[in-house]
């Protein structure tokens, strides 16, 4: 089962976490529009690659398979 999320409803959820998108599609601090968010790695992540947040904290998902295999490690 593929759960996906169009581009609104992935502002609607940043929005929860105080975060928003800069003028190049890069997830930003609402606040500090300036600080784009990382992923684990330490990538800039845009709104078309944004999978999700890992609960407990907000490190940052991309949607590409190897973010996506990491991210189900730390879950088990």
């Amino acid at each position: 089962m593929n759960l996906t999320f169009d581009n609104a409803s992935k502002k609607f959820i940043l929005d929860i976490f105080d975060k928003t998108v800069d003028s190049e599609s890069f997830i930003v601090e609402k606040h500090a529009p300036s600080q784009r968010v990382l992923t684990l790695k330490g990538d800039e992540i845009k709104l078309r690659q944004f999978a999700g947040i890992r609960k407990g904290s907000e490190v940052f998902i991309k949607s590409d398979i190897d973010s996506l295999i990491e991210a189900s490690d730390h879950l088990r």
